[in-house]
């Protein structure tokens, strides 16, 4: 019988290659890895929950690294398939007085040919919850069907089934992306949102209020709406909406850190606490990943998340 598990996501990770200097000038770059789910699967891992990942993975030089590091991690990589190709990658700086700097290699990667021959009926339901982006879907038509089967099996077996649109206009259009989550919409029951990249250019939707409502409207019960402009989370649930600060004047590298509160706020929820104490959990745990350099690498521990939760 398979174990159960808290968490179970799919999706890609990429190789991170990093310099605290622009690529232009930088002579030594940082080795590691990321990836939207994946990072969010780590972030509940660190906090205590028991994940399960499912991705392909490129027989390239940096096929035992990743594995290496997932199973140190403790991540479930039973659903883990092994492709001839290679892993994507992508190259990011942080110069100093100087805009990020960001560029991605993932087509035809080992992770755009995950297929519905992936997704195992028996494992879907052995989640508490299943969760994936708009990013898992935009990898290749075979990938966004296997997330539309993952999902039907989750809702079919009363798993909670979450999703984060995670746009970028360099992977897809607004449109395509908002074609996708049509596609899983009826199965959903969280979704995360970033007021800018999401709701207002796939969704044409700014107001915090109007954008909850609209997805209430859809039958999705939980809605976290984060705001850079208001410098926190607007969660929207149990009819109510609440607005919580994101208390952190200590911004070192926010990448990822969307995708860290995504993670600590499903781990709250798979134990049992309510949508606004998982935001708190979450803003906590979003706050000290974007103190540290690194998608993954800058991800608390549980003990420094619950000492944040005692100054917030």
């Amino acid at each position: 019988m398979t174990e159960k598990l808290d968490l179970i996501t799919i999706g890609e990770s990429l190789i991170e290659f990093s310099s605290e200097q622009s690529l232009t000038f930088a002579d030594c770059l940082q080795k590691y890895y990321g990836g939207d789910t994946i990072c969010s699967a780590i972030t509940a891992l660190r906090l205590g929950a028991k994940v399960g990942y499912i991705t392909k993975v490129g027989l390239d030089p940096f096929k035992d690294y990743l594995l290496d590091c997932w199973q140190n991690e403790g991540l479930d990589i039973s659903q883990v398939k092994l492709v001839k190709g290679y892993n994507g990658i992508y190259f990011i700086a942080r110069p100093v007085d100087s805009e990020k700097e960001f560029s991605h290699y993932r087509k035809k990667t080992a992770a755009t040919y995950i297929s519905t021959d992936d997704i195992d009926e028996e494992y879907i339901k052995s989640g508490k919850i299943f969760y994936a982006t708009g990013l898992t879907q935009s990898l290749s038509l075979n990938a966004k069907e296997a997330v539309c089967k993952a999902y039907k099996i989750a809702h079919e077996n009363n798993s909670i089934c979450a999703y984060d649109p995670n746009y970028s206009e360099n992977v897809w259009s607004a449109a395509d992306a908002k074609e996708a989550f049509e596609e899983i919409c009826e199965y959903t029951d969280i979704i995360f949102l970033n007021q800018i990249r999401d709701s207002k250019k796939i969704f044409e939707l700014e107001s915090p209020e109007k954008i909850i409502k609209y997805f209430w409207d859809l039958g999705i019960q939980t809605v976290l709406l984060r705001s850079a402009r208001d410098n926190g989370c607007y969660t929207g649930a149990e009819g109510n909406i609440i607005f919580s600060e994101f208390k952190n004047h200590e911004i070192v590298d926010a990448t990822s850190s969307g995708d860290a509160f995504n993670g600590a706020f499903l781990y709250a929820i798979s134990q049992g606490m309510s949508p606004f104490e998982s935001t708190r959990m979450a803003l906590a745990t979003a706050s000290l990943q974007a103190m540290g350099v690194g998608a993954i690498k800058s991800i608390p521990a549980k003990d420094a998340v619950l000492n944040k939760l005692k100054e917030m």
